[in-house]
C-alpha cells in the first residue's frame, strides 16, 4: 500500500491525538531493505549486495518525564506499555518486543533513555523478507537517540539493534538488515563486507529498475529452519578447518578448496556450504555487472542464485516457484531471484524501466492464475538511511 507523505503524517497525527490527547513532537523513520544478491552470506561473514528501499517504518512520539513507554502500531492492534527501569517481554504484543529489546540493550550500554508515547506505522510488509523487524528496531534506536540528545557511531548503533534481536527477541540474525537500514544511501546499493563491517556504494544503472514481488506467503524465522541452516554452515566450517587451518567462516573457503574436501562433509552440510560459497562469489560478480551495466551477466547470476537457493539451500516454497516462473517469463525482465531468507515472502527482479508496468501486470496475472493468491507488485528505488523524518511538504511517497 502506498501513502502520500502528507496524508500518512495526517493519519498518524490523528491516531496519536486520539490515543494520547496531544500531538507528537518528534518523528523518525527507518527503511526496510532487499538483498539484490547474498542470501545467507551475512552470518557466514561474507558479502551481500543490499538495497535500502523506500518503504519504511515511522515512529511519531512525544517525550515523557516518568520513564514510561507507551507505544501503539497502526499495523497491528493493541498498545504495549513498559517502564524503562523494568523491561520485560510482552507476550501479548510480540511486535513490541523489538521496541523493548532495543531499549534494554541501549540502557545496558549506559545510554540515557527518555520515556515516550509513540505511534508506529510501517509500509514494509511484515514477514515478507524486507526486514520489517530491523526497520522497527532501527527507528526505535533513532528515536531514543533523538529524545536523549546523544550521539553514537551508526555502526555501533546497528550492532546494538542486532543484539536486541539476537538476545531479547531470540532471532539469531546477522548484521545485514540493521546495517542497511542505518547506513543506506539513496540511489545506491551497498556492497557490504559482513566481516569488516564496511561497505562500498554501488550506484544502480539507469537501465534497470528494482521491482519487488511479494508472494503473500508469510514465514516466521524465529525457531525455524533459519537456525538449522546456520548450524549446518557452522558444522561445515568445523569439519573443513581440519583440512584448512585458520578458517573461521565459509567466507574464508574458496570454491576450489571446498571441492577438494567436499567428500568429508555430510551430504546435506555439503549442499549448504556449496551454496553459500558460490553465492558469496556471485555477490562480487553482480556488483561488477551492475557497475558495467552488463544485463547478460545480471540475468545469469540472479538465475543461478535462485537455483542454488532452491536445490542446495532448500529455502524455496511452492509460492516462490510460481513467482519465479512468472517473473522470468514477464516482459522487460533482466533478472529475478529470491529476497531475504526465503521460505516464502518477497522476491526481487531487475527490469527495464519502460517495461515495468507490463512486467507487473504479467506477473500479477500469471501468479494469481497459478496459485489463487493476489500478489503485491511494486517498483522500488534505493531509499535513504534512517534518521529524523523530513519536514512536511517533501514531495515523496511511501
Amino acid at each position: 500500500m502506498t501513502y502520500e507523505i502528507g496524508r500518512r503524517r495526517e493519519r498518524i497525527t490523528e491516531a496519536f491525538e486520539a490515543s494520547y490527547g496531544t500531538a507528537p513532537t518528534v518523528w523518525v523513520r527507518a527503511p526496510g531493505r532487499v538483498d539484490l544478491m547474498g542470501s545467507h552470506t551475512d552470518y557466514n561473514q561474507g558479502f551481500v549486495l543490499t538495497l535500502p528501499i523506500r518503504r519504511d517504518t515511522w515512529i511519531a512520539a512525544r517525550p515523557r518525564s516518568d520513564r514510561l513507554v507507551r507505544v501503539r502500531s497502526l499495523n497491528v492492534e493493541g498498545e504495549s506499555c513498559f517502564v524503562l527501569d523494568a523491561i520485560q517481554h510482552d507476550p501479548v504484543h510480540p511486535w513490541a518486543n523489538y521496541v523493548r529489546g532495543v531499549a534494554a540493550v541501549l540502557q545496558a550500554e549506559g545510554l540515557p533513555l527518555v520515556g515516550f508515547d509513540g505511534i508506529v506505522h510501517s509500509t514494509v510488509p511484515i514477514s515478507s523478507g524486507l526486514s520489517s523487524s530491523a526497520a522497527l528496531e532501527v527507528a526505535t534506536a533513532v528515536l531514543f537517540r533523538t529524545l536523549g540528545g546523544w550521539e553514537i557511531d551508526p555502526l555501533r548503533l546497528a550492532l546494538l539493534c542486532q543484539r536486541a534481536e539476537n538476545e531479547f527477541v531470540g532471532m539469531n540474525c546477522g548484521i545485514l538488515d540493521q546495517y542497511t537500514s542505518l547506513l543506506g544511501q539513496e540511489g545506491c546499493a551497498l556492497l557490504l563486507d559482513c566481516r569488516a563491517l564496511s561497505h562500498k556504494t554501488i550506484p544502480l544503472p539507469n537501465s534497470l529498475s528494482v521491482v519487488i514481488c511479494d508472494t503473500r506467503s508469510r514465514r516466521e524465522l524465529t525457531g525455524s529452519e533459519y537456525g538449522q541452516r546456520r548450524a549446518q554452515c557452522e558444522e561445515g566450517v568445523r569439519i573443513l578447518a581440519r583440512f584448512l587451518p585458520g578458517i573461521t567462516a565459509l567466507r574464508d573457503v574458496s570454491l576450489e578448496q571446498f571441492q577438494a574436501h567436499e567428500a568429508a562433509l555430510p551430504r546435506v552440510v555439503a549442499r549448504r556450504c556449496r551454496f553459500v560459497i558460490e553465492e558469496n562469489e556471485r555477490v562480487l560478480r553482480l556488483a561488477q555487472a551492475l557497475m558495467a551495466d552488463n544485463h547478460e551477466a545480471v540475468r545469469h547470476l540472479m538465475a543461478a542464485s535462485y537455483e542454488g537457493a532452491r536445490d542446495l539451500y532448500e529455502i524455496s516454497s511452492p509460492e516462490m516457484a510460481a513467482m519465479i516462473e512468472a517473473m522470468e517469463g514477464a516482459p522487460g525482465v533482466v533478472g529475478a531471484r529470491q529476497a531475504g531468507a526465503g521460505f516464502g515472502g518477497c522476491m526481487v527482479a531487475l527490469v527495464e524501466p519502460e517495461r515495468v508496468p507490463d512486467f507487473a501486470e504479467f506477473v500479477r496475472r500469471k501468479y494469481r492464475a497459478t496459485t489463487g493468491i493476489e500478489p503485491e507488485i511494486y517498483p522500488e528505488g534505493a531509499g535513504a538511511g534512517a534518521g529524523p523524518l523530513a519536514e512536511p511538504g517533501a514531495e515523496e511517497s511511501r
